[in-house]
């Protein structure tokens, strides 16, 4: 039976949504919450699934040294070239940088190469974009 342990992360960046009619089409950002639930099938020989430590310095300090206080905009966002000319802090990302591509990108490309090596699987992330607004992704 999976065993289950949860940590968050709190990390705020900017963003915007090409092509979306709305506010979210203009440059903005929010501070943002990562919740990242790891399991295992057993416990480790202290009766953990994994030290909290060890999911804070793969996952969130994964989002520190390349989300935090950046500006996400999807490699194809016409404007990308321009914007980075001027702020160095634009990351160029593979995505449209929706909430629900930026969980499924942390669920799907950086977790399992992030706990690689440590017999732990992220299975979950939960991305709050407000208090009001998150995403919620899973493995199946």
């Amino acid at each position: 039976m999976p065993i289950r342990v949860a940590r968050h992360h709190d990390f705020s960046c900017g963003h915007r949504i090409h092509g979306h009619t709305g506010g979210c089409g203009n440059l903005h950002g929010h501070n943002y919450r990562a919740h990242f639930t790891c399991e295992q099938n057993q416990l480790d020989a202290l009766g953990m699934v994994v030290d909290f430590a060890v999911i804070k310095s793969r996952l969130c300090q994964w989002v520190e040294d390349n989300w935090d206080h950046r500006f996400l905009l999807w490699a194809e966002d016409p404007i990308r070239e321009a914007l980075k000319a001027v702020d160095p802090t634009v990351v160029a990302v593979p995505f449209n940088p929706t909430a629900e591509n930026m969980a499924l990108h942390l669920l799907n490309v950086v977790g399992p190469e992030a706990m690689a090596g440590t017999g732990v699987k992220l299975v979950r992330v939960v991305l709050e974009e407000t208090r009001k607004c998150l995403a919620d992704c899973a493995l199946d």
